[in-house]
């Protein structure tokens, strides 16, 4: 599968680097370069793109603006001077993040990560026995990619979905699947009339909240979930929290 990709960065140097490494990995395409993060607003109203390399320090939009901006968001992998701002880029649910400079094969590094990813968001076009099943998901369950098998969870033991960086554990009832996914793209493909996202790091089955005590809400198997700061309107009367 070839991976489209977009190039962010105010550097000229920088692209060069990219580019240089992107000639070396087969399955990447370039469809495109800009040098402000306004240009690539402009540029993904007219195309779409598998992953971006995003750089932070620009002019006019910063890079971690640029992506609160995204509704619908391609996968990210962060290339910048600035390590200080891993733990918020991870916060947005980046695919990797490369501290300039780099070298080739923490480069390689990345892009098998994303692409990982990619594969687990679309169904192959191969005629193997794993290829003719949908990794994503049916009308009651998920499959979920746990080591090198799929695994198929049935929605109604799935208790909340809980991101961790690059990687999402599925709490069930009596244990967790740890995945490499983003949470967003759980949050794409779970039915909204179940599932909800109640914070940046948690979605949750309505179904198993017992009660909710502040900005908490307890499930009834006893685990707690907190409600994030952007979505307390969830706990206002007419909350979507009810089912």
């Amino acid at each position: 599968m070839s991976v489209r990709c977009l190039i962010i960065d105010d550097e000229p140097l920088a692209h060069e680097v990219i580019l240089a490494y992107m000639a070396d990995i087969p399955f990447l395409q370039n469809v495109g370069q800009c040098y402000l993060a306004t240009e690539a607003l402009t540029f993904l109203s007219m195309q779409t793109v598998d992953l971006i390399f995003l750089d932070i320090h620009m002019p006019k939009l910063s890079g971690l603006d640029f992506i609160r901006t995204l509704q619908q968001r391609p996968l990210i992998i962060v290339t910048s001077a600035h390590q200080e701002h891993a733990l918020e880029s991870f916060d947005l649910e980046v695919c990797d993040y490369l501290l300039k400079p780099f070298r080739f094969e923490r480069f390689l590094k990345a892009v098998n990560r994303a692409q990982t990813q990619l594969n687990l968001r679309k169904p192959s076009a191969g005629t193997g026995p794993e290829q003719d099943i949908n990794p994503v998901s049916g009308p009651n369950f998920i499959y979920v990619k746990s080591d090198k098998r799929l695994v198929k969870v049935p929605l109604d033991d799935v208790f909340y979905l809980e991101s961790l960086g690059n990687y999402v554990k599925v709490w069930g009832q009596k244990r967790f699947i740890l995945t490499p996914r983003t949470l967003i793209s759980f949050e794409q493909q779970l039915p909204p009339g179940s599932f909800i996202r109640i914070h940046k790091s948690y979605i949750l089955n309505k179904e198993f909240i017992h009660y909710i005590e502040g900005n908490t809400i307890f499930l009834n198997n006893g685990s707690q979930v907190p409600v994030g700061k952007n979505y307390r309107h969830l706990l206002s009367s007419d909350s979507p929290l009810t089912l």
